[in-house]
């Protein structure tokens, strides 16, 4: 609070200090909003703080720095209301980053679903997608621990990039140059850290614009597989550019010539091959809860069911207000 108004980020506490309920003295974060609303709750948060990394969530301290600001803000409200208003600029916040990466480029957010990840994001995701108008949420087993999961499954990648700018029409033998080119150094760096030539796959992307502006909109040129290149189409091409600026900006203009400004290269291989066995409904109607709180949001109690992931089999349903706990993270059923 900043004598006007609520910020949150783009600042963050880090791992040390980390939030006020981390014990080591550090600032309110959105963390500690979610404690004093009751959406964390230290007793299924693991123990690990303090100087000997073995006592639970600091709630104590987290209600009396909320109760100093709510004091310090003085419009009457209390610091349950406080916590709550901050958590909703985070939410905007989040919304606006994914509106940033769809939305603004054509994409109607309302047919998809939330992809949520992260140890956070959990506590967030049902917020997120009302703002987005969004319907479903994907939460997978190990989305809190996604980031660590996916650099152990991840291939490795390679990225080059050689500026062109010559005309669409004329770029076949430019295009097909530069990226044999990148892609050979591409694929060197790649078995150079073990993976086998064979199992590298390359793309080869033009950067295209109208003649006369400076918005490009990449498009696929060719592949290749290990060393052997694959033919380039500019009649395809150009038809995915005009199917991306029109998505994008709403319009094409044939009248315009296009030039490739830029040619990118990435090489992809190496990634774990993996399956995972397709979970089959067990189970039926509700689970009852392991007990019961209640948490504040959208300026209101709710009194909601605790469950445990590990007693939900697969088929049931949850009707929120509800909290989700599991091992790597918490997760918010809001109302409704």
């Amino acid at each position: 609070y900043d004598g006007a108004r609520f910020t949150v980020g783009p600042d963050s506490a880090g791992a040390n200090p980390g939030p006020r309920c981390y014990r080591r003295g550090g600032p309110l974060a959105v963390t500690d909003a979610n404690v004093m609303v009751g959406k964390l709750v230290p007793d299924f948060f693991p123990s690990i703080f303090g100087p000997n990394q073995d006592e639970p969530l600091d709630a104590q301290a987290v209600r009396e720095a909320f109760t100093r600001l709510a004091a310090a803000i003085g419009d009457g409200r209390s610091p349950e209301e406080v916590a709550d208003g901050f958590l909703r600029i985070a939410v905007a916040n989040m919304a606006e980053a994914i509106k940033k990466i769809s939305v603004q480029r054509g994409y109607d957010v309302t047919g998809y679903a939330l992809n949520c990840f992260g140890g956070a994001g959990g506590q967030h995701a049902c917020l997120v997608a009302d703002a987005l108008g969004m319907k479903t949420v994907l939460i997978h087993p190990l989305s809190g621990l996604l980031s660590a999961y996916g650099i152990g499954l991840a291939d490795i990648r390679a990225v080059r990039q050689a500026s062109l700018d010559v005309p669409l029409d004329a770029s076949h033998a430019a295009i097909r140059e530069a990226g044999d080119r990148l892609g050979e150094t591409c694929i060197e760096e790649l078995t150079g850290q073990g993976v086998p030539i064979g199992d590298i796959h390359v793309r080869v992307r033009a950067h295209v614009r109208y003649a006369g502006t400076d918005t490009s909109l990449d498009v696929p040129a060719y592949d290749m597989r290990g060393r052997a290149a694959g033919d380039s189409h500019l009649a395809g091409m150009r038809e995915a550019f005009e199917t991306a600026h029109k998505r994008r900006f709403g319009f094409i203009d044939p009248s315009k010539d296009l030039v490739v400004e830029a040619v990118s290269v990435e090489a992809i291989g190496g990634g774990a091959r993996f399956e995972e066995k397709a979970a089959s409904a067990t189970g039926s109607g509700a689970p009852a809860p392991a007990r019961t709180t209640r948490f504040y949001s959208n300026g209101a109690w709710h009194e909601a069911g605790i469950h445990l992931r590990a007693d939900i089999a697969p088929g049931q349903r949850i009707a929120g207000p509800a909290i989700v706990i599991e091992a790597n993270q918490t997760i918010v059923v809001e109302d409704g």
